[in-house]
């Protein structure tokens, strides 16, 4: 078995999407300070304290989170089906900044991987963004679906899909209406993930990305990871 880990690490002051409260991580009680030990040169952590919002690294939805309208459907009261699934990731690592990702795209894609997406799949969008862009200037400006994409992943009744940016549509051109879309559709998709290169080509894989249980939460950080048996 092979476990591929497709999560980003959280850090003090990581990037974070513009709107989203800034990541911190303190040392709260260090082992020397359980000890009785005053003043020490050097004391070793025994426990942290973070302070990050819900959609912090890699993350997933809530429906929720993404129109008012869900009200009540936080990611405590999600199906956990929906974040152990199988999975297929498709290669679109040619696309530049801010570039559409459009649903025949998605179809020319499939068609030459030689895999069909089917109910409940979670589909993985590999732009080799993090590799080409993280903690940049152009971090912000990866590229994302299309709203029409967006309607038609809905309507093959996928689980998820998941990308490598910050948001899964280009802010400005399509993320709101990826959200909403995604929301009035009823399925979700994951942000900032990370080593979706080593998916491509592999056909089918165990997808899962399982959220703490945050009572009325709009989202949350996963542990992303594919499993190939």
């Amino acid at each position: 078995m092979e476990i591929v880990d497709l999560s980003q690490e959280i850090y003090d002051s990581m990037p974070v999407y513009k709107v989203l409260p800034q990541v911190s991580m303190k040392m709260h009680a260090s082992h020397e300070e359980w000890e009785g030990i005053e003043n020490p040169e050097n004391p070793t952590p025994s426990v942290y304290s973070l302070k990050m919002s819900e959609h912090t690294g890699t993350h997933v939805d809530a429906l929720n989170h993404m129109r008012k309208e869900n009200k009540g459907k936080s990611i405590d009261t999600m199906p956990l089906s929906t974040f152990y699934t199988e999975g297929i990731c498709l290669d679109f690592s040619a696309k530049g900044l801010k570039e559409i990702i459009t649903s025949e795209e998605i179809k020319k894609q499939l068609k030459l991987s030689n895999l069909d997406l089917k109910k409940g799949d979670t589909l993985l969008l590999c732009t080799n963004h993090y590799q080409k862009h993280f903690n940049t200037e152009n971090w912000p400006n990866g590229p994302g679906i299309s709203a029409e994409a967006a309607h038609w992943l809905g309507e093959q009744k996928i689980a998820a899909f998941g990308v490598e940016t910050m948001s899964p549509g280009i802010p400005g051109i399509s993320n709101k209406e990826v959200h909403h879309i995604c929301g009035e559709l009823s399925f979700t998709h994951y942000e900032n993930m990370i080593n979706l290169d080593k998916l491509v080509g592999r056909g089918r894989f165990r997808f899962i990305a399982l959220p703490l249980k945050i009572r009325g939460g709009t989202g949350s950080p996963v542990r992303a990871v594919a499993i190939f048996e």
